[in-house]
């Protein structure tokens, strides 16, 4: 067995937070970080044993800007 650092991205959805991976597409939540982080790699790990990830050297994770109605 082998391990891979993935990407989490955090938001917060009333009073949980959400976590997604992007690589892989699994999301879960917790009422912490720590919480929604622990979920995620589960869900993930899960996921995984049943998908296995194909190979990807390296993400690019950029931002932009986009107008919005305020």
């Amino acid at each position: 067995m082998t391990t891979k650092t993935l990407t989490a991205v955090l938001h917060k959805e009333d009073d949980m937070f959400v976590a997604e991976c992007p690589e892989v597409g699994t999301v879960s939540q917790g009422y912490t970080i720590e919480d929604a982080l622990v979920n995620l790699k589960e869900a993930t790990e899960l996921y995984l044993e049943e998908f296995p990830m194909p190979k990807i050297d390296k993400v690019l994770m950029t931002t932009f800007e986009a107008a919005v109605n305020a």
